[in-house]
């Protein structure tokens, strides 16, 4: 079990209970899900690239990935329906608070010239979206083995209600939010 479950049920939870008030601990925010997802316009004209890119994001997450498709054809972009453009993984549980403690401890210091990761990027429901611009700050990928540097987004499903009960949520697991 990571350190990050057991310290959500120790520390955190009991912290947010206390903060806003809750009647119920079925009130509490936690992390539902982390969804990575990775575009990949090249992938037309390549089929390679969405292996490439499957298999750095099943060593990220240690969990496969899915290839995604697109949903309509597009003349000017030269797209048809079907064709795969992307891949994505959802991670719930054991994983996602392994993936998440990861990423906020190991992978982020590793970002040049790191101030935090933007406190705005929530989308009123208490989501939040960011992004990555390289691969690279995972330990897990070697500088040697890539055929392109390749950027990715990470979102956080919470359960809470308002972007302030999820930023605290965040907050108290760790993220390393700009001042």
């Amino acid at each position: 079990m990571s350190t990050l479950s057991n310290e959500y049920k120790n520390s955190i939870a009991p912290a947010l209970m206390t903060k806003f008030g809750y009647k119920s601990v079925m009130q509490i925010p936690k992390l539902e899900k982390v969804v990575i997802n990775v575009g990949a316009g090249e992938a037309k004209d390549n089929s390679k690239v969405i292996d490439a890119i499957l298999n750095d994001l099943s060593k990220i997450t240690g969990q496969k990935g899915v290839p995604c498709r697109a949903k309509k054809s597009v003349a000017n972009f030269k797209l048809r329906e079907g064709m795969p453009i992307g891949a994505k993984v959802t991670l719930r549980g054991e994983r996602m608070y392994e993936f998440v403690e990861r990423l906020f401890y190991a992978a982020l210091p590793r970002v040049r010239d790191f101030r935090g990761i933007n406190p705005n990027a929530f989308d009123g429901r208490g989501n939040y979206a960011m992004g990555v611009k390289e691969q690279l700050i995972f330990p897990e990928i070697e500088y040697d083995k890539i055929d392109k540097v390749r950027g990715m987004d990470i979102i956080f499903v919470t359960t809470a209600n308002t972007d302030e009960e999820a930023r605290e949520l965040l907050t108290l697991m760790g993220a390393p939010f700009a001042r």
